[in-house]
């Protein structure tokens, strides 16, 4: 079952390192450049989407992006 966020919804608890991973991604750049732009490893970024997506009960790359947007990121 995946997450349905709605206005009235109270927004997941993300530390503020995994909303801006999610913001990177889902403003299409990919675990490298966000790597880059964040000063991290690219397993470290990967981990950060892996709880994210934990989280959220979330599997594709689209739905974290629908979730970011959702989140104002």
């Amino acid at each position: 079952m995946s997450l349905t966020l709605t206005p009235a919804a109270p927004a997941p608890a993300l530390a503020p390192r995994e909303r801006e991973t999610l913001r990177h991604i889902a403003a299409g750049r990919t675990y490298l450049q966000t790597a880059r732009h964040m000063g991290l490893s690219k397993h470290t970024v990967d981990a950060y989407l892996r709880r994210i997506r934990a989280k959220l009960d979330i599997t594709t790359t689209a739905e974290l992006t629908r979730v970011a947007i959702t989140l104002g990121l």
